[in-house]
């Protein structure tokens, strides 16, 4: 177990990550041919402590992974009336407050790449929404936060990392009244009886023995930004180990950032007029054209600016030509002719017939393509079949694969049948994948 306070974090900062030696074990993950196990961190502490606070913090800096956020309070159990009529006796922080094998079994299946359905609890009326629930896909990276997250071992022995924020037990009962008064709408002496009758013994039976189990104690919680900066470090590293972009140096993906994930969800949203859908995609085939066209190889080049200066940049790749996939892949091209003037363009059409599965295949390319770097585009890959005919035709027109690159906006499945040495550039592949 590490505690992270200021005197740890000033030690390790110099320190490669791995030198805190976390007692955690990680799941073994075949490379190929299987999903990747997401990373579950459990996030425990008294209540107001923080929690939330550092769960957001990671999530920031984690952009570029998918993380889903499962707060522990959406497994309240429902109260019943009796409850209800003399709610101030019932307490909140008891273990039995929360339907613990339902959490189990959300978790077990977002472990098994499982897209799962969290209940919604309406702390207004003590009850779960009826006609209400949050869908959760499986992800990078899993966070589950909760007060006694750590309380039963069959949900501890699911997570990867499990940290302890550790705040002061007044700034929490302040933090706590605040919150319960303008988020809950409920009285301020409710608030400061029940913290006495309840959460306070509560924690003193319940939460603080679970510290115990902890990976990282974090002192100060959101304000500890050293620490958060070294769990985030960790948290990459681990990542990166089954990143197959590791493995495939030829496999590129544009940066995820919440600009291009936001274009992503509208794109994907089946309430996204015909003329949205056109914009947001333009943009994003763009992005990706000037991503692969910065894989070309270019020549450095000495010009004189208008003030007489000299100045040493590059020159671009002349022999150049795009080839579209014919149907999807024409959407393509106007992004290509925005970004290189007057490339020629080339087609292929790769038709399946009948049910023996026969292949006809239209092509119309530049005579001179065996001599030019070829930027093949296909918007959306499903089987991969049609790109695996598309360029072994480019390599019997003798096109070297040193000089071919692959572009697409979504991969619906498996790339890597796509091996060998062309350039692969995607804007957005299924997690499970990567």
């Amino acid at each position: 177990m590490v505690k992270l306070d200021s005197k740890t974090c000033i030690e390790a900062a110099t320190a490669h990550f791995s030198g805190l030696h976390f007692d955690v074990e990680y799941p073994a993950v075949m490379y190929m041919g299987a999903n990747k196990v997401p990373f579950v961190i459990g996030v425990a502490g008294g209540t107001a402590s923080g929690k939330a606070t550092v769960c957001d913090m990671i999530i920031q800096q984690l952009h570029d992974h998918r993380v889903v956020l499962i707060n522990e309070s959406s497994f309240y159990r429902g109260l019943t009336p009796e409850e209800k009529a003399n709610v101030g006796e019932y307490n909140f922080d008891h273990p039995d407050a929360f339907i613990t094998e339902q959490l189990l079994e959300c978790l077990s299946h977002l472990k098994a790449n499982e897209p799962v359905q969290i209940p919604v609890y309406d702390f207004l009326k003590y009850q779960r929404f009826s006609d209400r629930s949050r869908k959760v896909n499986a992800s990078d990276v899993i966070i589950m936060e909760g007060i006694l997250i750590f309380h039963d071992a069959r949900v501890r022995e699911l997570m990867n990392m499990k940290i302890f924020v550790d705040t002061d037990a007044d700034v929490r009962l302040a933090r706590r009244i605040r919150r319960d008064t303008i988020e809950r709408g409920r009285d301020v002496n409710f608030v400061i009886e029940q913290y006495a009758k309840f959460v306070k013994p509560a924690f003193d039976a319940f939460v603080l023995p679970t510290k115990k189990y902890a990976d990282v104690i974090l002192p100060r919680g959101g304000d500890n930004l050293i620490a958060i900066d070294l769990i985030v470090q960790h948290i990459r590293m681990k990542l990166g180990q089954h990143d197959l972009r590791k493995i495939y140096p030829n496999v590129v993906v544009v940066q995820s950032t919440f600009q291009i994930r936001g274009m992503h969800t509208l794109i994907r949203d089946r309430e996204t007029t015909k003329h949205d859908f056109v914009f947001y995609a333009d943009r994003l085939i763009r992005l990706i054209v000037e991503h692969g066209l910065g894989h070309l190889p270019f020549t450095e080049k000495q010009v004189i600016t208008p003030t007489g200066s000299t100045y040493i940049g590059v020159d671009f790749c002349k022999q150049l030509c795009g080839v579209s996939i014919i149907r999807s892949g024409e959407s393509m091209e106007n992004a290509l002719r925005a970004c290189c003037k007057g490339i020629k363009i080339g087609k292929i059409l790769i038709h399946r017939e009948g049910d023996d599965g026969k292949q006809l295949i239209y092509e119309k390319l530049p005579h001179d393509i065996a001599d030019r770097h070829v930027l093949l585009m296909d918007p959306i890959m499903g089987t991969g079949n049609c790109a695996v005919q598309a360029i072994d035709l480019l390599l019997q027109k003798g096109v070297p694969e040193s000089r071919i690159i692959f572009l697409n906006l979504i991969s619906v499945k498996c790339f890597w049948m796509l091996k060998g040495f062309l350039w692969l550039v995607f804007c957005a592949i299924p997690h499970h994948s990567l």
